[in-house]
């Protein structure tokens, strides 16, 4: 029946050579078209695990405890302290300045001349206050002395300034939806004004600025694009020259290169033709889509040649070619198919849409790499110098494969088996150490030398306070804020949080009634503390208006904002295992019902708990496709554990190179995880094929491997090679992800390569034993 199939498809494919090659070209044409419009998209809210509980939390209470697209930009005196006309003035501008960007929310917008910055004391009458900046401030001593003692009574010390005054901080809030366009805000063009109209007009000689946030990562890392786009004409042309050098022959070359640039072609078009952009951390997905056509290419330039020097006529070879390779070539094709569309499981807007675009090249793949190379290639006439000068060539890698064979027997090839074992289970045990999240302080996308972590280091150590905020949201009943036992339980997670070592400080209401409290006693420190009495507590709680963002209108919902040092993965998990045992801790009926989680650092800890709980049923779906078509095509599990077994080990080892070289499991290294298995089982099954194919015939072990290696060993260790090399340049881009997942694949490459041409020959020569002779040994 397949057979037959792949009978009438030839047929069909190359009795119309020229109308293929025509319909083809039409295709490019117009893919190319849409691929001129593709856009970048990058929206914040593409970032979040909607589905996740966190979530549900996030948005009820958003507007109250803070959504998680903030932006900081503090500004630092280059000498002495912030006292200065001169930086106050400059303060101010720039205030206005951040307030009247498009895409802030200036409602939210805090800074020490915001009407929201206010401070509270008692006096003999009761309560006075007003804003820190008093009217008619000027900028004298008397007034400096004015403005610090106000800050000082506004517990904003260490928050919208330094801790010792030698910096000012803006914040603001980022809206998803711009107001006036009904379009969602995109983060780079925010990120490009903050640039252009916060830095580049304020920084100077009175101050330096740093900025953070979402949309500031977002823009350096579309910067640093231009940089992935460089990267991928530099591997484009190593692989030019690295495919040449194995073909020898300019005819041979190009067809595959250019069959590989048209999937990456239909894979753009197809994304702008569904109404996708591109986000810019998935920029490396088109690479991707290259190299697994690139690494089919060869294989298709392998076998047509191979007819050639047979003495078949270029559409004969072409043939031969498609007939020896539909079959392997499509399941492993769409083994990376299946590989990508199992990251649809991660429920996260961004993630989904790289799994589909992604998802869309390997398509483009399957019909340019199997249906249109072959036809190219038939077009094509191979000189009789050529033929000699590779079958010279061919005695000398057939010399090299007749050694190398000799890994297989029994005892060499006992030595790999077990050698595989220990890597194995090293490779498991190193695997349990992996972080799920970020590894690094800073930004782990950007170098640590980079602007924008040099800015994070510079606000973390001048300020109590970054932008990593997680908020735990305490729901109540009405006028709980005045109910002793709901206050004890919020001050009893905040002594508990901090004393973690990851947390730089904690608010909620309980924190500012104490200082009430206290002030109310004449500033005495030992009435610092939470009055049992209701109107006591009432009197220490009135002065607390709204828009602190401490308590909504009737009392009821009471955040607890917790500033964390970062947003490295195990500073996540101990404040959110600690939040979810003291919550466990309160029982069935707790004074206040307290929920994960709100701001950037939830909805970061969310994220994490998806990556965790779904990286296994990714890895299960994706081995449990390869095998299932690995049964199918090859009908034997001898087969398939020849082909997994070595899949497995490289996919462990990987989860080890990123313990090593620090990188975390999250949800922009999680896909290129998954999809090592897709690149790999390619190298697996050509090989395998080939040894079957001998195997089938009758031939004895030995024989038959080292004619699977004559075959498509060589095409292999090349392809890996070629692709290896195109990425090994990347470890020295700007872009710190680009440069960790250059790592990442050059590794995958390799040592993928290595298990198909050592381990899985190994693993076979014990599968199939009936096929040995003993004077084998002697001829080599």
């Amino acid at each position: 029946m397949i057979k037959r199939l792949i009978a009438w498809c030839e047929h069909l494919v190359f009795s119309h050579r020229t109308l293929v090659v025509t319909l083809f070209l039409a295709l490019t044409a117009v893919f190319a078209a849409l691929t001129v419009k593709t856009h970048v998209d990058a929206s914040f809210t593409k970032q979040l695990p909607l589905t996740h509980p966190y979530l549900d939390t996030f948005v009820k209470h958003r507007e109250q405890a803070g959504g998680a697209n903030r932006v900081l930009i503090a500004l630092i005196p280059r000498e002495g302290d912030i006292f200065t006309p001169q930086f106050f003035d400059l303060l101010r501008k720039a205030t206005d300045e951040v307030f009247f960007l498009p895409g802030v929310d200036r409602s939210q917008v805090q800074s020490l001349f915001t009407p929201g910055t206010r401070y509270l004391e008692v006096v003999e009458d009761g309560f006075a206050g007003g804003p820190v900046i008093p009217p008619g401030f000027e900028p004298t001593l008397e007034g400096f002395d004015a403005v610090r003692s106000n800050l000082i009574k506004s517990g904003k010390v260490g928050q919208i300034v330094a801790n010792d005054f030698r910096g000012a901080m803006i914040s603001a809030q980022l809206l998803d939806i711009d107001p006036s366009t009904r379009k969602a805000i995109d983060p780079t063009v925010v990120a490009d004004l903050l640039e252009d109209r916060i830095r580049g007009k304020f920084e100077g000689e009175i101050a330096t600025v740093h900025i953070i946030g979402f949309a500031k990562v977002v823009g350096d890392v579309k910067r640093g694009a231009t940089g992935v786009i460089g990267f991928f004409g530099i591997s484009f042309l190593i692989t030019g020259v690295m495919l040449w050098i194995y073909s020898s022959a300019l005819k041979l070359t190009w067809p595959p290169l250019a069959c590989s640039l048209i999937s990456v072609v239909w894979q753009m078009g197809l994304l702008n033709l569904c109404g996708f952009g591109i986000d810019p951390f998935s920029l490396l997905v088109p690479f991707l889509v290259f190299a697994m056509a690139v690494s089919h290419g060869v294989q298709m330039v392998r076998a047509y040649r191979s007819a050639v020097f047979d003495g078949a006529t270029g559409e004969q070879a072409a043939r031969e070619a498609f007939r020896q390779l539909i079959v392997p070539g499509g399941v492993a094709l769409i083994s990376d198919l299946v590989g990508f569309l199992t990251i649809l499981v991660i429920k996260i807007a961004a993630i989904q849409e790289m799994a589909i675009s992604a998802s869309l090249g390997v398509a483009a793949v399957i019909l340019t790499n199997l249906i249109l190379l072959p036809v190219l290639l038939s077009f094509q006439n191979l000189k009789t110098h050529y033929r000699q000068h590779i079958t010279q060539r061919r005695i000398t890698t057939d010399r090299f494969w007749s050694s190398f064979c000799k890994l297989m027997r029994p005892g060499l090839s006992l030595v790999v088996l077990a050698a595989a074992v220990l890597l194995g289970v090293f490779a498991w045990r190193t695997s349990e150490r992996i972080r799920i999240g970020d590894s690094q302080a800073g930004v782990p996308e950007l170098r640590p030398d980079s602007r924008y972590n040099q800015d994070s280091r510079a606000i973390t150590k001048a300020f109590s306070i970054g932008v990593d905020i997680l908020t735990v949201v305490g729901e109540g009943k009405p006028n709980a804020c005045v109910d002793p036992d709901v206050l004890a339980t919020l001050d009893r997670l905040e002594a508990r949080l901090r004393a973690l070592p990851g947390v730089q400080s904690v608010v909620s209401l309980s924190t500012v009634a104490k200082t009430v409290n206290s002030a109310w006693n004449e500033g005495s420190l030992k009435w610092r503390i939470l009055p049992r009495n209701q109107q006591a507590l009432a009197q220490a709680v009135s002065p607390v208006e709204t828009s602190t963002g401490l308590l909504n209108a009737d009392g009821s919902v009471l955040p607890v904002f917790i500033y964390l040092k970062d947003h490295r993965a195990e500073t996540l998990q101990d404040a959110t295992q600690t939040i979810k045992q003291f919550i466990q801790e309160l029982g069935p009926t707790p004074p206040i019902h307290l929920k994960l989680a709100s701001g950037n650092a939830g909805v970061m800890a969310a994220t994490n708990e998806v990556v965790e709980r779904t990286q296994n049923p990714i890895l299960a779906w994706v081995f449990g496709v390869v095998t299932a078509l690995c049964l199918l095509t090859f009908r034997s599990w001898r087969a398939t554990l020849c082909i997994m077994a070595p899949l497995a080990l490289v996919s462990w080892l990987s989860y080890a190179v990123m313990v090593y070289a620090d990188i975390g499991l999250k949800v922009t290294t999680l896909p290129v995880v998954a999809l090592g298995a897709g690149i790999g089982v390619d190298y697996g099954i050509y090989l395998f094929a080939r040894l079957q194919e001998a195997l089938d015939r009758g031939d004895y072990f030995e024989d038959a491997m080292f004619a699977a290696f004559t075959q498509a060993g060589s095409s292999i260790v090349f392809t890996a090679l070629a692709l290896a090399l195109g990425v090994g340049l990347w470890v020295f881009s700007a872009i710190q992800f680009q440069a960790d997942m250059g790592l990442l694949l050059t590794f995958l490459f390799l040592v993928n390569m290595v298990g198909a041409v050592v381990l899985m020959p190994a693993i076979a020569r014990w599968l199939y034993r009936h096929h040995t002779r003993k004077e084998y040994e002697q001829r080599i």
